[in-house]
């Protein structure tokens, strides 16, 4: 094997040193009206809006209500508006926003906010739901959708079941029904995560009532419903079916023979939790044909749903701090997986990323650190399939900005390379340089293999196949190459020794 690996690297690597085409800066979308007015419901494996529309759920997680601070993070460092204002130019049409049921005790009141200079002056001396109201108030005029999301039963941490000794299932279905209540008529308040990331001892139509999710979400939602028969309800998955183990709250697998069935038709979207190992390490990572393998992980948690038509489902959570290779390879092969394709009608999953904080401590953010500045790597991941009419604005060009034409020459080369080769497929990375003395702000790069290569998966960078020619076009995050910079990417393909030819 290694003397086979070692002739495929060598061959790939001397073939494909071929020039690059760069390419005119294309134009990008201006921010448009939100679609999806009205409350919204399901049909199929659809979201559809109060006209019958298909709307699809493209947003971002903003945490803190769950936590002691009892309000969302980052208001001690800029205005509540501000922030919301610039998710949406950012390109998110939803806000998943965890909360605790200490929000719902009388009296509670947020910490963390700073009201200095103006900053959040229409927010003082308001409870912690007070300000819940003004956030869904404001998020609904900029035309964000809210889902709120029973993340944990009090401040200090989250539970394997939807209930504790201190937070029974009355109490969490009575704050349900609560919150349901309030935002009745208010058609900002799309939904509710009945409970986040259920796991271990919970189970999926075992019928032991004091573990079986699937039978606790009927009965919240039932009650949820008998409030506002408007709003989505949204069921996670859970860790275990018999005995096949996932992420908290990933494991949908019971949903085929279990079904959650409600009084209210067409209302139910189940919810998936997955992420990379920024967060913990899976079998499945270390899987020779990674990540040509996760298409089929997903299918069996979580994407038969979708693709048998069953129901709507969204990925509530996912998210990576991006530093390992792995992580980028996954989150890349997860984008691709979610976008809308012409096999499905053009229908799509629906998610929401974690997160918008940038203290999210395996995960980090959009946000940077200072809370103000976006991330563009990480975001420039999740452009491809954020929901029409909310692509980010364009901003005021820099001078220095490596798209800009100016004088010199644009050059480019790449090198390919196999990182492993086990017969049946092979993964292989290719590295982009600008060999120029000028930037460019976008790229591709064409070869044609010798055998019957197919490309199953890319990262990094989109691609088109034609026979054995393969063309591959740069992320929305990785196009720009200033003089002497180098971008990556990487596919898998089928089958092994992907030499190729220019």
């Amino acid at each position: 094997m290694f003397r086979t690996l070692r002739r495929a690297l060598c061959t790939a690597a001397a073939a494909l040193l071929l020039p690059l085409i760069p390419l005119a800066a294309a134009p990008q979308a201006q921010a448009a009206e939100a679609g999806g007015a009205g409350y919204w419901h399901t049909s199929g494996r659809q979201i559809l809006d109060a006209s019958g529309q298909p709307v699809r759920v493209a947003g971002i997680n903003w945490f803190g209500f769950e936590t002691s601070n009892n309000v969302v993070h980052g208001l001690w460092a800029r205005d509540y508006k501000s922030m919301i204002d610039q998710i949406r130019t950012t390109g998110y049409n939803t806000l998943r926003i965890p909360f605790s049921d200490d929000i719902l005790k009388p009296g509670a009141m947020p910490a963390g906010i700073d009201f200095s200079a103006g900053k959040n002056a229409d927010l003082q001396g308001l409870t912690s739901l007070q300000v819940l109201d003004r956030i869904v108030g404001y998020a609904g005029q900029t035309g964000v959708k809210v889902i709120l999301d029973r993340h944990r039963p009090d401040g200090a941490g989250q539970s394997a079941l939807w209930y504790t000794s201190a937070v029974p299932e009355s109490t969490w279905i009575a704050n349900l029904k609560s919150l349901a209540g309030r935002y009745a008529g208010n058609p900002a308040v799309v939904g509710i995560d009945l409970h986040n990331e259920p796991h271990d001892p919970a189970c999926w139509g075992c019928g032991d009532t004091t573990r079986d999710w699937r039978l606790a979400a009927q009965r919240a939602g039932n009650a949820v419903l008998s409030v506002n028969p408007n709003l989505l309800i949204f069921v996670e998955g859970v860790q275990t079916f018999e005995g096949v183990s996932g992420w908290w709250g990933g494991n949908l697998m019971g949903v085929a023979r279990y079904p959650v069935q409600l009084d209210v038709p067409n209302r139910v979207v189940y919810s998936a939790h997955d992420y990379a190992t920024s967060v913990a390490q899976q079998s499945w990572f270390s899987d020779p044909s990674f990540p040509a393998n996760m298409p089929g992980i997903w299918d069996k948690y979580w994407g038969y749903i979708f693709k048998q038509n069953i129901a709507p489902v969204w990925v509530g959570e996912f998210g990576t701090t991006l530093q390992s290779t792995v992580d980028q390879k996954w989150l890349a092969a997860l984008v691709d997986y979610l976008r809308p394709t012409l096999t499905y009608g053009g229908d799509s999953f629906h998610w929401t990323f974690w997160s918008w904080n940038p203290n999210s401590g395996d995960t980090g953010g959009i946000l940077k650190d200072d809370w103000q500045t976006v991330d563009t790597v990480k975001d420039g991941y999740l452009t491809s399939i954020k929901a029409p009419g909310f692509a980010p604005g364009t901003g005021g060009g820099d001078p220095g900005d490596p798209g800009d034409p100016g004088g010199g020459t644009a050059a480019c080369t790449a090198a390919y390379t196999v990182s492993s080769d086990w017969g049946g497929g092979f993964n292989a990375d290719v590295k982009v340089t600008n060999t120029g003395t000028n930037g460019i702000s976008s790229w591709k790069v064409t070869w044609t293999w010798s055998g019957s290569q197919k490309v199953t998966s890319m990262w990094n960078a989109s691609y088109t196949q034609s026979g054995s020619t393969v063309t591959a076009t740069n992320a929305a995050h990785n196009g720009a190459l200033a003089a002497g910079g180098s971008a990556s990417f990487g596919f898998g393909a089928a089958p092994g020794a992907g030499a190729c030819r220019a």
